[in-house]
């Protein structure tokens, strides 16, 4: 096997991430919108959104963006994560630990389940464009 040249790694590296970049996203339908205000923050957000990046890697979805916003005004349920697929209406979980972001990603967004016990908001069903 030939060596790599550092040029011939960077190609790679450039490569690999174009392949799957969960924050890019542009033709992704699939999306989780994490808040990262300072009480998200504080209550385990950015935890969260790590678990979602590589849960989101194992599970080879490239479909899904995932992005980071400010405070979602539910600091009592933080921290708190948006997430909307395609033909369920958007849901807002609260309490997302690691464990629910994973339920999150396997269970919402690969089986179009909700996770029950986390749903701290969604629309009615009447207010719900189709």
């Amino acid at each position: 096997m030939a060596k790599l040249t550092l040029a011939d790694l960077r190609k790679l590296r450039e490569a690999k991430a174009a392949e799957f970049n969960p924050r890019d996203a542009a033709n992704k339908d699939v999306q989780i919108i994490v808040g990262m205000g300072t009480c998200g923050i504080a209550a385990g957000a950015k935890a969260a959104f790590d678990v979602f990046v590589e849960e989101l890697g194992k599970a080879g979805l490239p479909n899904v963006a995932i992005r980071q916003t400010g405070c979602m005004g539910l600091c009592h349920s933080e921290p708190t994560v948006e997430v909307a697929v395609p033909g369920m209406p958007a849901v807002v979980y609260g309490n997302v630990d690691a464990e629910t972001a994973r339920k999150i990603v396997n269970q919402h967004i690969v089986r179009k389940l909700l996770v029950n016990d986390h749903v701290f908001d969604k629309p009615a069903a009447d207010i719900v464009r189709k």
